[in-house]
């Protein structure tokens, strides 16, 4: 890659009106923030940091500065993050969400406490927040993870001459069709970036037809995620609990809203057929922490039995009474995944467009997909083809609960399919790593200067 001089000229009337809204729909803003503060006052710390304001001194000038909006982009950013950290340089992370915050902190504790990384939010979106949060840190360089593309930050930063990559970049065909909608205000703003690390020929194309001209394809950093050792551990030994009384564990992974419906409605079918021996143990573990009551109240309202992983201090009991374990807790997915037989993953069965597949691939257990995978068209492609991956009863004219619910009775009774679909999701997640040496080796070209 060779870095742009030239770049998508700002949209100065569009730009106008955008900011405008931003200045008068700010207030909201902040009213969002209470309003989720009601499940934790967290919301409200480093308000000022919203508004490019308030930062602890002292300041890290001249880092390497990675925008990771929330919980997935941060884990994603982390074999990219660690490799910097490993040169000696210091890292600017920042984030929009509370929960990104928090898996940053988690991940990078030892990191943050030697000041070799710096946490903050990235401000609104505002011309004069931006303006003073990119004078105060004054970066090397930017890399925004996966979608974000903030106009305000994105041009200002071409304007003055700091690189800002879109790295690990994925764009669906759904989203590219909205871009276009906004015209050429709408593919400026992706011209706008020094370049694009894509992570599949998809995404790199459709990041072409907006007229972009740097991108490369990079792969995909997630495939470099390590699994926590300890929560892999833990997970085997639960899996093992669970086997010495013949029963298996089916994890419905990053739920959204609505999903869990169509599981629970599934999964009771699914023990009145009497076919087995021992009943199968679900474990729902929902994309967003604030919908665990939710979830909850369902699970009660299904007449089904059940309890939450957070009422154990160790590791969940193997319980013959129940019948789902809420997964309540952050930070233990490659806990829940070392522990399951098959995996429903999420934001698949309704157009969410799907979550992240490939921790569980890693941790070797077999997916099961809805029709809805845009967001990871080219993964849950690949992962299909390699075996360790399956659509929901494929093209089948059932219902989405009927469907679901012969999908996991079909592989449940079949152990020799679990075994090499396991096996298949292993080979699968290897073969697919190497993204984060493409996209040091893509930067290392650059010439960088402080801006």
């Amino acid at each position: 890659m060779t870095s742009n001089s030239e770049y998508g000229a700002r949209p100065w009337f569009w730009f106008a009106v955008y900011q405008l809204l931003w200045h008068l729909f700010l207030p909201l803003a902040f009213v969002r923030l209470a309003w989720r503060a009601r499940h934790s006052f967290a919301y409200l710390h480093h308000i000022p940091e919203r508004l490019g304001f308030g930062y602890d001194k002292p300041v890290l000038k001249g880092s390497i500065w990675i925008h990771a909006v929330s919980v997935g982009e941060t884990r994603a950013a982390q074999p990219l993050i660690e490799a910097y950290l490993a040169r000696g340089e210091s890292i600017l992370l920042t984030h929009m969400t509370l929960n990104g915050r928090r898996t940053g902190r988690q991940l990078f504790s030892k990191a943050i406490a030697t000041g070799k990384i710096r946490q903050v939010y990235l401000p609104y979106d505002l011309c004069w927040c931006v303006e003073h949060f990119l004078k105060t840190f004054k970066p090397k360089f930017g890399l925004f993870m996966e979608t974000e593309a903030w106009p305000t930050v994105v041009f200002r930063c071409a304007e003055i001459g700091l690189p800002l990559f879109l790295v690990n970049a994925r764009l669906s065909e759904r989203s590219a069709r909205r871009v276009n909608r906004f015209g050429e205000a709408g593919r400026a703003l992706f011209q706008a970036f020094a370049g694009i690390l894509a992570q599949t020929e998809f995404d790199a194309r459709r990041y072409r037809s907006l007229g972009v001209k740097n991108v490369l394809i990079s792969g995909n950093l997630k495939f470099d995620v390590p699994l926590d050792a300890k929560l892999v551990a833990q997970g085997k030994e639960w899996q093992k609990d669970l086997h010495a009384t013949n029963r298996l564990m089916v994890c419905a992974a990053s739920t959204r809203d609505g999903e869990e419906e169509i599981i629970l409605k599934a999964w009771k079918d699914l023990l009145l057929t009497k076919a087995f021996n021992a009943l199968p143990l679900l474990c729902i573990v929902p994309r967003h922490p604030e919908r665990f009551a939710d979830v909850a109240n369902q699970i009660h309202a299904a007449g089904l039995k059940f309890r939450r992983r957070s009422e154990w201090s160790g590791l969940p009991k193997d319980g013959t009474e129940l019948d789902v374990i809420l997964g309540d807790s952050m930070g233990e997915m490659s806990m829940y995944y070392s522990a399951s037989d098959l995996v429903v993953m999420g934001g698949s069965l309704l157009p969410f467009g799907g979550q992240n597949l490939i921790e569980a691939c890693a941790a070797g257990c077999p997916v099961l997909l809805g029709e809805h995978t845009y967001n990871f068209q080219q993964a849950a492609l690949d992962a299909i083809q390699a075996g360790a991956a399956k659509r929901i009863n494929g093209d089948v004219p059932l219902g989405e609960t009927t469907a679901l619910m012969k999908s996991l009775q079909e592989l449940l009774l079949n152990s020799t399919e679990l075994s090499k679909m396991s096996e298949a999701a292993q080979a699968y997640s290897v073969e697919h790593q190497g993204a984060t040496k493409k996209i040091l080796a893509a930067l290392d070209q650059q010439n960088f200067s402080l801006s």
